[in-house]
């Protein structure tokens, strides 16, 4: 079974007309990609706006009560942000690849029971066969993915309807057994969890790393496999989103002095890709900003923490809704605003300067959109050469005047 689509080793050059050398770096994919690079600049505005409404709410928290941004409540809001954050990371990862992992949500609830029940053995007893099997299950789901080349919400759906049934096993909720306490590293996790999302968001914007990790993402027809490189990304980042929900379910548990109750988990994943796409990371994959993950975690932390203090009572489905809703926008907007630009320095046919650059013609199945120059109509019709202007003719050179009969030469007989 091949990974690699027909003609994706063919060069570039015949079918375009462009060197393969010049498309190679210009182009996001050198068979099928748009010319040009992914402007950055619409993300950053978009980061600004996140910023803004990040520095609005927690003005709005500390007018309605400072005590809740102060010392054990400020620890816990962090612990709260990283478990958040980890699931977000978890989901805007698989996006990036085009692949989304829908079952973030239950894996979380399921690793935060196994901890609840096993954390009375002690932090690597009970964290790591929870992280190994999501390590497990993440594979499963990603060698489903990128072997049959499924879509990824559809098979991480199925991961999640079984990740359920697991879940359903248990009545009533757990209480946690171990006495696990992160609160008293809350700055260091949310410092870690912080440098994690802002080195991916920078390496993210590497021209040839968002090439690679958004290879996934489909050109043409959706069913068409991209290659082996798309394949290994994929399933890679698969298995890593699948062990940081793992991870954010355990943090949410010790840090929860409640006990853990067996829900499906479906409005945390609603939740984290919510807050994903907040961040600017595209629904259609490669494309993603540098800050966003942080602040767009930071803005929804604090409003769910805002919110009770005014009175409203807001489930994950509410807030994940909204996030859902807006990131949609922000989707559209970093979809529209951030594809490279027409006539770009770089691209083909551009010449650095405000001169319209040449169309491209596919050249394998048409002859391109370039409509054919006029013709001057003076030489109408082009394919017919043009007659040669007639020579006056001498009536005195006329063979009549020779071969004819002359009438003194009838008169004379």
């Amino acid at each position: 079974m091949g990974y690699e689509e027909a003609g994706r080793d063919r060069s570039a050059e015949p079918s375009s007309g462009v060197p393969a050398a010049v498309l190679e770096n210009v182009f996001d994919d050198p068979t099928h990609g748009e010319p040009g690079r992914d402007r950055i600049g619409v993300h950053l505005g978009w980061e600004l706006l996140l910023l803004a409404g990040l520095a609005a709410v927690s003005w709005l928290l500390w007018q309605e009560d400072p005590s809740a941004v102060r010392d054990g409540n400020l620890r816990t809001l962090l612990i709260d942000a990283v478990g958040l954050g980890l699931l977000a990371l978890a989901a805007g990862l698989s996006l990036r690849t085009a692949a989304p992992n829908l079952a973030v949500g239950p894996v979380a609830v399921a690793a935060a029971l196994h901890y609840a029940e096993q954390g009375d053995r002690g932090l690597p007893a009970s964290i790591g066969p929870a992280v190994a099997v999501a390590a497990v299950g993440g594979l499963a789901l990603a060698l489903a993915v990128v072997v049959l080349h499924v879509p990824g919400w559809a098979a991480s759906l199925a991961g999640a309807a079984a990740v359920v049934v697991y879940i359903e096993r248990r009545s009533a909720p757990v209480l946690v057994q171990g006495d696990y306490d992160p609160a008293g590293s809350a700055g260091y996790l949310f410092a870690g969890f912080a440098a994690l999302a802002v080195l991916g968001g920078l390496f993210g914007a590497i021209r040839a790393i968002r090439r690679l990790v958004g290879r996934y993402r489909p050109i043409a027809d959706p069913a068409r496999r991209r290659g082996v490189a798309a394949a290994v990304v994929t399933a890679v980042a698969l298995v890593v989103s699948t062990v940081l929900a793992a991870l954010a379910g355990v943090l949410l548990a010790a840090n929860d002095p409640g006990p853990v109750a067996p829900t499906s988990g479906l409005d945390w994943t609603v939740l984290a890709i919510g807050v994903a796409l907040l961040a600017g990371t595209s629904a259609y994959g490669r494309r993603g900003g540098v800050f966003g993950t942080v602040l767009a975690v930071g803005l929804v932390s604090v409003f769910q923490v805002y919110a009770p203090e005014r009175g409203w009572t807001l489930s994950n489905w509410v807030v994940g809704g909204a996030a859902l809703g807006v990131g949609l926008l922000a989707t559209r907007l970093v979809e529209t605003l951030g594809r490279p630009r027409a006539g770009s320095p770089g691209s083909p046919g551009s010449t650095g300067s405000s001169e319209r650059p040449e169309p491209v013609s596919d050249g394998t199945i048409s002859s391109g959109w370039t409509m054919p120059q006029p013709q001057s109509v003076d030489n109408w019709p082009p394919t017919l050469p043009t007659q040669a202007a007639p020579q006056p003719v001498d009536p005195w050179r006329d063979p009549r005047w020779e071969d004819g009969p002359r009438r003194w030469d009838t008169d004379e007989r």
